[in-house]
């Protein structure tokens, strides 16, 4: 084992003495991998970061999953046996209904380790009314402690306080400049169910989703239920789970637990997820042809180097150095060219990382982890490596007698 550290150190100096013979084209293939290191690292990042922020924006106003009573369907008599039938029907309209048995699957749910939240909620159609201002809007019956582990409201409350019951509510910062309140201000909502109720503006929210911000009325529980007619009962189940990318499959166990129609964000967001995937795909076709780049300028600079050394390297045959120590020589070139540009590019992509969170528009920030700047280095490295192979299996061919007459 020592004497195989010693013949690679013996072969690192000597690989590194053949670099400094060629400062010029080992500084331009270093400078090469490096740019190709930065444009990775950070189009990567760029991808990553804007990802997340989509990702981010999208959850932080819906639950990761939904549970609703199956959909109504009309009910068709049998026929005898031998009849043909033949059936032309309209779907059948959706009421409101509450989900049966929904404290005890509530109960159930909240056991299961796969979820990180459960939250029953009552939500319904209304009107609101301020003098002669009218708008429709949707009433969310919410356990505020509950919801909270869903959506965060105190994080996107932007005035007043976060309160809801004793004729309390939160309402949408769209909603309320159309209508023209602030904290403190009464408003009446319609349902069509019972007789008019009148509310007081406790908080006002912003979730950063227009349709949202100008619709949503959140209110306590019982209210909501008495307001749309639905005593004691509840029509989502909201819940939300440690990995995002699993709601689909957790979807499908939870849809087949408690015979309810389960629906995953990633299903209401197909579009978003489409996206994500091309983004995705593209970054990957980017870091692919950039490794190429960079593998086909390491090789031909090596390859180069073979013709230039020839005479060294038959030297080096005659003097007892053996065609492994030859391979190797310029294996660790390659390697010593990955390794130096990916460091070089990893600064590089620091400082463009910075400069995009500082002066960039500041849509979203862009994290730079230590993993990728490792995976970066990795991956340079072994193409610098594997590069080198075709040029050490040259050299380490050439015959030290034909090689020493080399001029």
């Amino acid at each position: 084992m020592k004497n195989l550290f010693g013949r690679l150190w013996i072969d690192a100096v000597i690989a590194i003495s053949f670099l400094r013979e060629g400062r010029v084209q080992s500084l331009m293939i270093t400078l090469g991998v490096a740019i190709g290191v930065a444009v990775i690292v950070f189009i990567t990042a760029l991808i990553q970061g804007l990802q997340t922020n989509l990702i981010d924006k999208t959850l932080g106003s819906q639950s990761h999953i939904q549970l609703v009573s199956p959909d109504e369907v009309n009910l068709v008599a049998p026929v005898a046996a031998g009849t043909a039938q033949l059936i032309q029907e309209d779907k059948r309209p959706q009421r409101l209904r509450s989900i049966n048995n929904w404290q005890q699957i509530t109960a159930t749910l909240d056991k299961l380790p796969l979820l990180t939240a459960v939250s029953p909620v009552v939500s319904g159609p209304a009107f609101v009314r301020r003098g002669e201002a009218l708008e429709s809007v949707v009433l969310v019956g919410t356990e505020l402690e509950r919801y909270q582990k869903i959506i965060p409201l105190d994080e996107y409350l932007v005035s007043g306080d976060l309160r809801v019951g004793a004729d309390n509510v939160l309402i949408g910062s769209e909603l309320a400049n159309n209508l023209g309140v602030q904290v403190g201000s009464k408003l009446r909502l319609d349902t069509g169910e019972q007789d008019n109720t009148v509310v007081n503006v406790a908080g006002i929210f912003e979730l950063g989703v227009r349709e949202l911000d100008a619709r949503y009325v959140y209110l306590d529980l019982k209210q909501a239920q008495s307001l749309l007619s639905l005593p004691g009962g509840v029509t989502v189940i909201d819940l939300t789970v440690a990995d995002i990318f699993e709601a689909d499959n957790i979807a499908e166990q939870v849809g087949r637990l408690t015979s309810l129609q389960a629906e995953s964000w990633i299903e209401t967001n197909a579009q978003l997820m489409s996206g994500l995937s091309a983004q995705s795909l593209s970054t990957n076709m980017i870091i692919v042809f950039v490794g190429i780049s960079v593998a086909f300028g390491i090789a031909s600079v090596l390859s180069v180097s073979v013709v230039q050394r020839t005479r060294e390297i038959g030297i080096l045959r005659a003097t007892g150095a053996t065609r492994q120590q030859i391979l190797w020589i310029f294996l660790i070139q390659g390697a010593v060219f990955g390794l130096l540009g990916s460091v070089l590019g990893s600064a590089v992509s620091y400082m463009l990382v910075w400069a995009f969170n500082t002066f960039g528009p500041s849509l979203f920030y862009i994290p730079v982890s230590i993993e990728l700047i490792l995976l970066a280095m990795l991956l340079a490295t072994l193409t610098g490596v594997l590069a080198a192979a075709i040029p050490a299996r040259r050299a380490a061919a050439l015959d030290p007698v034909v090689a020493i007459r080399y001029v």
